[in-house]
């Protein structure tokens, strides 16, 4: 791995290994300040970005808050977090450094806490627990989705700082907000107000997902298709159904035939993926009448198709619509659909300089053998590829994101640190192949 010196390297990793008290700090007052977004009844990150901008000042990481307004949210605005990490460790002023930026993104907001009654404690308290040959434990709200990034992250960044050591090429850290929610106030807003923020040689982590073991590298993402149907037909007495046009039924075969048609048209497989193929499945069903001998006028259900990347969204809705007509001309109906969410991802290159370094790195640090694969979730990640920037989301996770009493190891923050220093010095990472 072309990186540091020995020297340099033993001087970090020492310090991340001394750096047990600085993550519980870290993850205890980052906890305290519940950032929720406010579809989910929540006031926004406002306070916990105003406490990470204290933090930065006192030790002198620059850093710049770039403010998406939402006069929903606390102050009206969703801030996010810009923190150059290489000015900070450039003690004589100059930035000789040029080419393409490492980015480390992670996310400010987080999920609600759920059913109260299933916590063991406080979610905005963290709590401590011995783990056994596991090392500490830390319970709360947060703490892994996504605060174990975000502190790791600063963790490498103090590091640096506080060692004397200098990254080799421009790094920094990207703290958003509304990832919980769809990006529409954090990355989205940032590549549409902010075009300047990235560059085309960019290489950006997102440790915002990964395994117990840190073996997996995603480098791709199915697109993503939400739609949500309402069909229009007559409403009659069950006993005359020839009076009416059956919503529901005719609801009812549109669902299953997108299922099983659209299932056997865009077919291919992708052993990137688990499961390896598009996925076309109804899901919500909405009530439509109160009784069982009322023929329904109305009807709504939604689908979530998950898509192969080599199938664009828009040849998947045109057999929609063509599917939808003939339901309509059979049951004498008309159907509308809205899309609900509507993401296509391009895919990281195996051989991006991002993947070899950060496998090289995670072989070094945690001794694994990593493995690239695609998912059939959504991540910042895809705001990111589809306008050419190489993106890889890793970290070492046990996945309690969203369960309640989420927690996070200690060990894989420190880890995790390590392997961000690694790819904050590989020189390799300078130019994307």
């Amino acid at each position: 791995m072309d990186t540091m010196n020995n020297s340099n390297k033993d001087r970090l990793f020492l310090f991340i290994d001394n750096s047990e008290n600085l993550a519980i700090e870290l993850e205890t007052e980052l906890c305290k300040r519940p950032a929720i977004a406010p579809e989910s009844g929540g006031e926004g990150e406002l306070d916990k970005a105003l406490w990470l901008e204290g933090w930065l000042k006192e030790r002198g990481f620059p850093f710049e808050r770039i403010d998406i307004k939402d006069q929903r949210a606390k102050g009206g605005v969703r801030p996010n977090l810009v923190v150059d990490v290489l000015a900070a460790c450039k003690t004589d002023g100059t930035n000789t450094c040029t080419g393409g930026t490492l980015w480390i993104m992670s996310h400010l907001d987080v999920v609600p806490p759920g059913e109260m009654s299933l916590w063991e404690s406080d979610p905005w308290t963290v709590i401590r627990k011995d783990d056994g040959p596991l090392g500490l434990r830390l319970i709360g709200r947060g703490v892994e989705d996504n605060q174990q990034g975000l502190t790791s992250s600063l963790i490498a960044a103090v590091a640096f700082k506080e060692t004397g050591s200098v990254p080799e090429f421009p790094v920094k850290l990207l703290f958003c907000a509304d990832e919980e929610c769809g990006s529409v106030y954090g990355v989205a807003a940032l590549l549409r107000e902010r075009p300047d923020l990235f560059g085309k040689d960019d290489l950006v982590l997102i440790p915002d997902g990964g395994d117990s073991k840190g073996e997996t590298i995603e480098i791709a993402e199915k697109n993503l298709l939400w739609l949500e149907f309402t069909t229009k037909g007559k409403q009659a007495h069950g006993s005359r159904p020839d009076l009416g046009a059956n919503a529901h039924l005719a609801g009812a075969e549109l669902a299953v035939r997108l299922h099983n048609e659209l299932s056997e048209i865009f077919n291919d497989k992708d052993h990137l993926f688990e499961p390896d193929y598009s996925t076309f499945q109804p899901t919500r069903k909405t009530s439509n009448v109160p009784n069982i001998n009322t023929i329904p006028g109305d009807d709504q259900f939604c689908m979530d198709m998950r898509i192969l990347p080599r199938y664009p969204i828009k040849i998947v809705l045109k057999e929609v619509d063509r599917i939808k007509t003939e339901i309509e001309a059979k049951h004498k109906v008309t159907i509308s659909y809205s899309a609900a969410q509507a993401v296509e991802s391009q895919t990281t290159p195996v051989d991006s300089p991002l993947v070899t370094m950060l496998s090289a790195a995670v072989r070094e640090v945690y001794g694994f053998k990593t493995r690239p694969i695609g998912i059939g979730g959504g991540t910042v990640g895809a705001f990111l590829r589809n306008i050419g920037i190489h993106c890889a989301v890793w970290s070492r996770i046990n996945d309690t994101a969203h369960q309640p009493n989420e927690y996070v190891l200690v060990n894989n923050i420190l880890g995790d640190a390590k392997v961000m220093a690694l790819l904050m010095s590989a020189a390799a990472l300078h130019t994307k192949l």
